[in-house]
């Protein structure tokens, strides 16, 4: 998402979010910047699909299993997928231009999720078309 902003001293802003596939390393969390890869998942995957292939392959015959457990079934599988899907982190800047009385700035944040998304977006274009800057107290810091 991109959005033009023209900020109270006359400035235009560029103010935009790209998703993050890759969870950012922050100097806190450097015990768990090493992951074991996609491997235990792969592996998760596997033995829930083996599972379920067998639990079909013995159900006796008589059994009737009926169509609301099973769409139960796929949405609770479908579930964690979707929220990490829906969870990923955005990367949002905001960057203006060169002038000839101010030097060009650039603000960079992390927000998580879609929706807090376009509500940080909204919020930091306000704040530049009343301020001329995004907020210090928001998620965007200036970057050098």
């Amino acid at each position: 998402m991109t959005r033009l902003v023209r900020g109270a001293d006359g400035r235009m802003w560029t103010v935009r979010s790209q998703i993050e596939w890759r969870n950012p390393a922050k100097d806190a969390d450097f015990e768990h910047d090493v992951s074991g890869g996609q491997g235990p998942g792969v592996l998760m995957l596997a033995i829930v699909i083996v599972m379920a292939v067998v639990l079909v392959a013995w159900t006796p015959e008589e059994v009737v299993v009926p169509g609301w457990l099973i769409f139960a079934l796929v949405l609770l599988f479908l579930f964690f997928p979707a929220r990490w899907a829906v969870r990923r982190p955005w990367l949002v800047a905001a960057e203006s231009k060169k002038t000839d009385e101010l030097p060009p700035e650039r603000w960079v944040g992390t927000v998580r999720g879609y929706l807090t998304v376009r509500n940080e977006m909204a919020n930091v274009a306000r704040k530049i078309e009343m301020y001329s800057l995004p907020d210090l107290e928001g998620p965007l810091q200036p970057v050098d």
